[in-house]
């Protein structure tokens, strides 16, 4: 039986459109294919997991509005625990605005709203639950002191702890010294590292931070696992026909942890994350395309010969 996954989540209505190519400064395009969906990294993130089988808990802060119901019958209907989620009056919850792009490419604007309000407090209400959970996950799109709680809290109680440093900003020292597993990809690992063109001297960097080990995805050529003292080990990626990939990030974070609350040692949730990550890429949105445990299990064992 799957262990708990704790996710400190960010909640996002992703308002989607879809244009043939990113507007230029004070420009207007004509856009197709506007959509409303559930988004935000954390909220995809334990979606993901819950699909690969986690028992997931989420502390989260929402508005009391529309989207913020649609949060909470998300959430309910993938059986995520929602005891620590705060839904707050006189706040708009957050919000994504996506401009999806022909080649499955995206840009993102994120208005945070509600989700700015998590704090250290709400944090230590979930104190118990984090104690008796195997893995906490966070991102940057969470406020930075609720992480660094969730963390601090994770490490006295032996929780094994992984950031997904999106969007992209500096790793601050006391966090870094907290993250077991650190899930940039290539460009917010330049970002985190200021070392730019070069993999695994940058992955080094973060690691002399104190960051127990990298994890780079690599797109469509799989991922990248660096550790202190260890050799490189690559993954290779999974051929998919990309719809777009809004969520494949949040979806290798979710397996990943679903994959370390199960049991599973590194290299091995390496494997699960990259498969499902690369099946996530198969529809539109953020969450249609992430895949079940027995859809993930079925990529590997066909993957494996």
């Amino acid at each position: 039986m799957s262990g708990q996954v704790v996710v400190i989540a960010s909640w996002n209505a992703d308002l989607t459109s879809h244009a043939g190519r990113p507007p230029a400064r004070g420009e207007t395009l004509m856009g197709h294919g506007f959509s409303i969906g559930p988004g935000g990294k954390g909220s995809n993130a334990a979606v993901a997991a819950a699909r690969q089988g986690a028992e997931v808990h989420i502390v989260a802060r929402t508005g009391q509005d529309a989207f913020g119901d649609m949060a909470m019958q998300l959430w309910r209907r993938e059986g995520i625990h929602t005891a620590h989620v705060r839904r707050v009056a006189g706040e708009s919850s957050g919000v994504a605005q996506i401009l999806v792009y022909p080649n499955g490419d995206n840009s993102i604007v994120v208005s945070p709203g509600a989700n700015a309000g998590l704090d250290a407090d709400q944090i230590r209400g979930a104190a118990a639950r984090i104690a008796a959970s195997r893995v906490v996950v966070a991102s940057f799109e969470a406020p930075l002191a609720a992480t660094l709680e969730a963390f601090r809290l994770a490490r006295a109680n032996g929780v094994t702890t992984v950031l997904n440093p999106a969007p992209a900003r500096a790793l601050p020292e006391e966090l870094a010294a907290l993250v077991d597993l650190l899930t940039p990809n290539e460009t917010e690992l330049a970002t985190l590292s200021g070392i730019e063109g070069d993999r695994e001297r940058a992955a080094q960097a973060l690691l002399a931070q104190g960051v127990g080990a990298v994890l780079v995805t690599l797109g469509a050529q799989g991922a990248a696992l660096h550790r202190a003292g260890r050799p490189m080990h690559r993954v290779a990626g999974h051929s998919m026909t990309v719809k777009d990939t809004i969520g494949a990030g949040d979806t290798f974070n979710g397996a990943l942890a679903a994959a370390f609350a199960r049991g599973e040692p590194l290299e091995a949730a390496l494997r699960w994350a990259n498969a499902a990550a690369a099946l996530s890429v198969r529809a539109s949105g953020a969450i249609a395309g992430m895949p079940s445990l027995a859809e993930t299990a079925a990529v590997l064992q066909e993957a494996a010969g």
